[in-house]
């Protein structure tokens, strides 16, 4: 019976509520079924001990199969350290594959920047490949997000957002706290803890590679995609940007989303100001927030995106809506 045919009957069954067993068998197959593997997308090295597998999308689609975030590793003298695991058992795979092809070393070592399901599903390939013992660390935050719900939301979301290519991904949880300013030492590499409050989540943990001058910083900056900011905060993401740089000097950037740039807070910040500084104004200038996306969309700091940014057009309207409201907050 072929893996859809199977689903679909399964799922039939398991709505019958006579059927006890048959949601017995539902839970079975959903943990036995497996999506099909992700193709291959060779690491590149972006700095001396680090590499990144690249997303070119930004967005989970059924033909990208979820792979919508980079994952990038850290080849120490004790074994590589992955900084965001990715969506799905099947990337994950993916990217030990790849991996291998670089060192044979093994994992010793995943971080998770945040709670969003695309920068961490992939540690259940990790635990697979190496043992349940394998260290993963997170924010204290971002381990209590997703002790709830929201764990398992995200797993089903991939699932739903990919037409179940991801299936047989389960939550596996960071089991490992790091603080802020905190630093591991993984034999010649020396790992330094970044958390400067609210930016794109409450839990944002940017992870320096002190060697390399090289920072991970998740989803806080995006090179050429807009960012979810509905758990976000326009003020305080400028925060985060500046204390960040005070605290690492000159940097190459290496976010979630999009290739590194030693620019990039700035060029990403310059944008999110676009949006953030005219819905103040109008805030302050009693303007609607009509008017205000309005002015927002003649930014030239916004425009000059428009037509390049993925995810601009479905997306600047409910981002000009958040920034507009937390002006109203910020105002008075």
């Amino acid at each position: 019976m072929k893996r859809r045919h199977l689903l679909t009957t399964v799922a039939a069954l398991s709505g019958t509520a006579l059927w006890p067993e048959a949601r017995l068998l539902a839970q079975q197959v959903q943990d036995f079924v497996e999506g099909p593997p992700v193709a291959d997308i060779a690491a590149q090295q972006v700095s001396p001990h680090v590499w990144m597998i690249y997303s070119p999308d930004g967005f989970p689609t059924p033909e990208n199969r979820g792979m919508m975030s980079n994952v990038l590793f850290v080849v120490t003298s004790v074994g590589v350290v992955v900084l965001d695991s990715g969506a799905s058992l099947q990337i994950g795979q993916m990217a030990i594959r790849m991996i291998r092809k670089v060192t044979n070393k093994p994992v010793v070592a995943v971080f998770n920047s945040h709670y969003h399901g695309d920068h961490w599903l992939g540690n259940h390939a990790f635990v697979k490949a190496y043992g349940e013992k394998l260290p993963i660390y997170a924010l204290p935050s971002t381990l209590e997000k997703l002790k709830g719900a929201e764990g398992t939301l995200w797993r089903s979301l991939m699932e739903r957002w990919t037409n179940q290519s991801t299936l047989g991904t389960q939550v596996v949880l960071p089991n490992t706290t790091v603080m802020h300013g905190q630093t591991i030492q993984f034999g010649d590499i020396t790992l330094r803890m970044h958390h400067y409050g609210t930016a794109h989540t409450p839990s944002d943990l940017c992870v320096e590679v002190v060697q390399d001058k090289l920072t991970a910083v998740g989803d806080i900056a995006m090179t050429n995609r807009i960012a979810n900011m509905d758990e976000g905060s326009y003020p305080g993401t400028f925060r985060y940007y500046k204390a960040l740089l005070s605290a690492t000097g000159e940097q190459l950037w290496a976010p979630g989303h999009g290739e590194p740039r030693k620019d990039l807070l700035q060029s990403y910040g310059e944008f999110l100001a676009g949006i953030w500084e005219p819905c103040l104004q109008a805030v302050k200038d009693g303007k609607s927030e009509a008017q205000a996306k309005a002015l927002v969309l003649k930014d030239p700091r916004v425009a000059a995106r428009a037509f390049s940014m993925q995810g601009f057009a479905g997306n600047i309207g409910k981002y000009v809506s958040l920034a507009y409201l937390e002006a109203e907050k910020e105002a008075f």
